[in-house]
């Protein structure tokens, strides 16, 4: 009787042990992975929000929580462990892999998934504070991003290539989101405020109910200086009626946003991961206009950081890598 008893119990434990088995091999990745996002106001959360449940449809088990960052802490998060995956700037994350300031030394665990679209470094003045170009900021008082922000980077780049700096300004507020920023300018607090993402942004579009605005243009010589600083700085245009009242093209500092991962992922999970991305570019061209265009073969251009092997192992599949 004892015998038939450790004879059954051996054989459900093997059962058990069986279906554990089977379960892992098809389910091995059973966990969470970290996204890092952006300040409140900005694109980068609902498109976090898209990811979150497109990944979790691709591959089986993983579950995802979005969490809000910017860019140059995302890349910070994803090379110390802090996250698994995040949106990135390319300007700050070539200066990551660079090993240049912020940054302490180079990034070694930040790897390459997509390109995404284009960003625009956009300068928002209430109208009667008179700022018609960049070196009219002096005396103001601006609200930039928190410390660890690409946009906040951006903000201290295009002072020095003016030559000016924060200690220019009347008084500097670092804000946690763009929303925050945008309030303070409708409540007169600050004169400027500064942001990096798509067009139109809904924190710029919310001020401009409310109070008239102006975007600040950079000239052809105020690109030439922010190159020197950074080569990821290129010229873009915000088209007119982007905004309210606004009549003419204006010219900004562009660069691109783009998606990175930890390299330490399974190759396989984010193989999965990028035919997802590759394949629903319609699901975050919904969320993102600014991504309506974007094709499989623009998401695999080689910007100067390193492709995660199952991205790269996808574009190659696809042909949109050699």
């Amino acid at each position: 009787m004892k015998k038939s008893v450790m004879r059954g119990a051996f054989m459900v434990s093997a059962i058990s042990f069986g279906l554990v088995a089977l379960l892992g091999a098809n389910d091995a990745s059973a966990q969470t992975y970290r996204l890092m996002t952006g300040p409140q106001g900005g694109v980068w959360v609902p498109l976090g929000g898209t990811l979150k449940a497109m990944f979790e449809k691709a591959v089986s088990g993983v579950t995802v929580q979005t969490l809000p960052g910017a860019g140059i802490a995302n890349v910070k998060g994803v090379e110390e462990g802090k996250t698994e995956f995040g949106f990135g700037n390319s300007i700050s994350t070539v200066d990551g892999v660079a090993g240049r300031a912020p940054f302490d030394k180079p990034t070694a665990n930040v790897c390459q998934i997509a390109n995404l679209y284009p960003q625009y470094f956009q300068v928002v003045a209430l109208a009667d504070a008179k700022v018609a170009k960049v070196e009219d900021m002096k005396g103001k008082a601006i609200a930039v991003q928190t410390r660890g922000n690409t946009a906040e980077a951006i903000s201290a780049d295009i002072l020095k290539a003016h030559g000016l700096s924060y200690a220019a300004a009347s008084k500097v507020n670092y804000m946690a989101s763009y929303n925050d920023a945008a309030a303070l300018l409708k409540d007169g607090h600050a004169q400027i405020f500064t942001l990096g993402t798509t067009i139109p942004a809904a924190s710029v579009m919310d001020l401009a109910t409310a109070r008239d605005i102006t975007l600040v243009p950079v000239t052809d010589a105020s690109v030439a200086a922010m190159k020197k600083i950074n080569a990821g700085y290129v010229k873009g245009i915000i088209p007119a009626n982007t905004y309210p009242k606004q009549t003419t093209d204006v010219p900004v500092i562009a660069y691109s946003a783009h998606f990175i991962a930890s390299c330490k992922l399974p190759e396989a999970q984010v193989y999965a991961i990028t035919k997802a991305m590759a394949t629903h570019i319609s699901d975050m061209a919904a969320v993102n206009k600014a991504m309506s265009n974007v094709t499989v073969k623009d998401m695999a251009e080689d910007i100067g950081v390193p492709f995660h092997p199952g991205a790269a192992k996808y574009y190659k599949e696809v042909g949109a890598l050699k």
